[in-house]
């Protein structure tokens, strides 16, 4: 990406706002928005924003992993199993207590 055509001073902005909304969305590239020479903001279509703000919970879940793995917080994939499958066979049986029903219900 260029980004030296996707660089707006405001007052072009302005004065073409629906024009550049349709260009965003049509080719999915930023404009960068100037106001007295510098850079101050970045205009997006929303579907790109949604993916990259995704992208990025997806980044910090990886770095929090990451810090959890090297001091240590893991536990073997056969013991979390383990423990999944205990868990939800005792669901399962309250369920099966409950005669099916929730509870709150049936009252």
């Amino acid at each position: 990406m260029r980004y030296s055509t996707q660089i707006k001073p405001i007052s072009y902005v302005k004065a073409h706002a629906a024009e550049l909304l349709d260009r965003i969305t049509e080719e999915r590239e930023p404009i960068i928005i100037t106001q007295n020479g510098e850079a101050r903001a970045v205009l997006m279509d929303v579907h790109s924003y949604e993916e990259s703000q995704e992208r990025l919970a997806l980044l910090q879940i990886l770095a929090i992993g990451k810090k959890q793995v090297a001091s240590g917080q893991v536990h073997p994939l056969a013991d979390v199993i383990r423990d999944i499958r205990a868990r939800h066979a005792t669901k399962v049986e309250t369920a099966r207590g409950n005669g099916g029903k929730s509870r709150g219900q049936g009252r």
